[in-house]
């Protein structure tokens, strides 16, 4: 009874939110809030914006309408809502333009425009984003197109809105017959947009060209009704149900719109430039609507090639979505394919969606040519990681060396597909990094447009994944060892913080016990420094820059501590690692442990699971995995 009631009070919301009146008191709306009278550019981006913008510190922005689903592409998403939507509400000639997102399979494409659909019909349900339209209308014609085109100049001044568009030959036609020509008597409602019922979001697909009608489009005669009204030119006989007209004040996707026959693409020409396109044997028919596209780099290209579509061509802003680079990002787009398949009671072992990502992030990053950029180094970089001898001027100038990085490369649903059949082969209710490296290696086979040369390639990417995620296991496992591992890491940072301190200002220590002075311990300062490769020569300035983020973090109030700096991080964790090895080694690979063996074994099986996400099936995995690595 429970969904009943919930289910009736959704009712009566949407019931709350209806509104009819006639065009006078439609005008009274407008009078107390222009908004509603908005162009469709100009709602779209108004929808994105009231999700919230935040402001990064270098200066970019990042928009949460998208952040929510779409993951690593906030470049593009930046370049896509400032350059197209932006300019477009503000009457900029890009709203003239058809959009089209290029860019490869599975990128992102199509979820960007199915969230601009479900965002724009939440968004009609709200006060800022409300659309009213004249009742009855097929095509959910904005009201004030009834004002004649003479009187619009004073009336735009006095509401404070631009009206644009010619009333339709269904509503000219209804305004005399109906209402003697009476505007303000002509009924107003409120709408929501709505893919299902078709209101104000529109979706074209191409299919056979051979088969295919331009009526999709943009309407067709109802010849049932030539009898009736005795012509073809009458609105009352044609039908107003093309994409085209349903799409009106809002969406039109035109999906792999470059695979349409020519004929289709011709009436944009005239909607994007001139905001109308011809259907029947009528005039010019205005519409307000937001059109996107979107292909993959090769269609565009083919498309570019052929000189009979340079007049469409000029009318279309391009906008690039590539794969994204982040390896963080792209463990959270398969946790979401996960979690929305059949596969989400499935427990993922930590690291293992990390071990994929990093192998499709390398297969879709391109060489540099910058000193010691290689791509291992490259994807740290891009995943926000300090990489030593690199800044953030080198992260800038590695994204500009290659402005087509990211249009390649394994895809996401790839990486799924082969997560499926590891599961099913397995028949588990848990996987490792190892069983997806392993089926991803084995995918490669039986990948169809993959090279030879790729397919080397691409092992060799999957080896270095092995590789990190070698490193991560022996690190989850060497940590979970470690007694009150963070209680001895803070030891070994202020004991090490207090001799570098003293080492750069030339003073010496005093001893806590005896009080006597010492010199700063150089051994146990090199001991671990020695752990992140500080060479002999570069240890002063390693330990100055240290002392410089120490007095930076005072200033702001913040307190320093050994994970605020990450190799100072990564420098401690290899030297108390270091120190605990020969008991991990022992104990991990001991086929009989004994019983303080077998203890600890529980304990840090134990401590995985409770800490690190574990289950007992891949601590244990990992546990054997480890041991083996530490035995070569």
């Amino acid at each position: 009874m429970d969904i009943l009631r919930r289910i009736a009070e959704h009712r009566a919301r949407e019931e709350k939110l209806a509104w009819r009146g006639t065009f006078a008191e439609y005008l009274e709306l407008v009078r107390k809030n222009p908004m509603i009278a908005q162009t469709a550019h100009s709602r779209a981006y108004n929808m994105i914006k009231s999700a919230g913008v935040e402001e990064n510190e270098d200066g970019s922005r990042s928009y949460s309408f998208f952040s929510r689903e779409i993951y690593g592409l906030d470049r593009a998403i930046e370049r896509l809502v400032e350059e197209y939507f932006h300019s477009a509400a503000r009457r900029l000639d890009v709203r003239k333009r058809i959009l089209l997102l290029m860019g490869p399979v599975s990128g992102g494409k199509s979820t960007i425009v199915t969230m601009l659909k479900r965002g724009l019909e939440d968004y009609s349900k709200t006060d800022e984003g409300a659309v009213y339209a004249l009742d009855g209308c097929p095509m959910h014609e904005e009201p004030l197109h009834l004002i004649p085109r003479e009187l619009r100049p004073e009336i735009e001044a006095e509401l404070g809105v631009k009206i644009e568009g010619e009333l339709t030959p269904y509503n000219r036609m209804r305004l005399e017959t109906e209402f003697g020509g009476r505007i303000e008597d002509f009924p107003v409602r409120r709408i929501f947009f709505s893919e299902a019922q078709r209101i104000g979001i529109g979706t074209f697909s191409p299919s056979d060209p051979k088969s295919q009608d331009i009526a999709d489009l943009t309407g067709s005669i109802d010849f049932s009704t030539i009898t009736k009204y005795g012509s073809e030119s009458d609105p009352r006989a044609y039908r107003f149900d093309g994409e085209l007209n349903k799409a009106n004040r809002g969406l039109m996707e035109f999906q792999e719109m470059l695979k349409c026959d020519e004929k289709f693409l011709w009436h944009l020409l005239s909607l994007t430039q001139e905001g109308n396109f011809k259907a029947g044997r009528f005039a010019l028919i205005s519409a307000d609507e937001l059109i996107i596209a979107h292909t993959n780099e090769a269609e565009y290209k083919a498309f570019i090639a052929n000189k009979k579509n340079e007049a469409l061509q000029s009318r279309i802003i391009v906008m690039p979505i590539p794969y994204n680079l982040r390896v963080t990002d792209e463990e959270k787009i398969y946790a979401k394919l996960i979690k929305q398949s059949d596969l989400g009671h499935v427990h993922i072992a930590p690291h293992a969606l990390k071990a994929a990502a990093i192998f499709s992030i390398l297969t879709r990053l391109k060489e540099s040519k910058k000193q010691g950029a290689d791509l291992l180094k490259k994807m740290r970089l891009y995943n926000g990681e300090t990489v030593e001898g690199f800044k953030g001027s080198d992260l800038e100038e590695l994204r500009n060396e290659h402005p087509d990085e990211g249009m390649s490369g394994i895809d996401p649903r790839y990486v799924i597909n082969r997560i499926s059949s590891a599961l099913i082969r397995r028949d588990t209710e848990c996987i490792n990094a190892l069983d997806i490296l392993r089926a991803l290696k084995e995918g490669l086979d039986q990948h169809p447009s993959i090279t030879k040369e790729q397919r080397e390639r691409y092992l060799n990417f999957i080896s270095i994944a092995r590789k990190e995620y070698d490193e991560l296991a022996k690190k989850e496992v060497q940590k979970a060892f470690v007694y009150s591992y963070e209680e001895s890491a803070k030891t070994m940072m202020d004991n090490y913080l207090d001799n570098v301190e003293a080492f750069c200002n030339m003073t010496k220590m005093r001893d806590p016990i005896t009080g006597e002075e010492m010199e700063p311990d150089e051994r146990l300062m090199r001991s671990i420094e020695e752990q992140i490769g500080i060479s002999e020569n570069a240890k002063r300035a390693f330990r100055e820059e240290i002392l410089i983020r120490i007095s930076a973090y005072a200033r702001k109030g913040k307190r320093f501590d050994y994970s605020t700096h990450d190799r100072l991080r990564e420098a401690i964790e290899k030297k108390l690692f270091a120190d605990l090895k020969d008991v991990v080694k022992i104990t991990t690979s001991n086929k009989t442990p004994d019983e303080h063996q077998l203890k600890k074994i529980n304990e840090v099986t134990k401590r995985l699971i409770e800490e690190h996400q574990y289950c007992p099936i891949c601590a244990n995995e990992l546990l054997r995995y480890v041991g083996s690595l530490l035995n070569r």
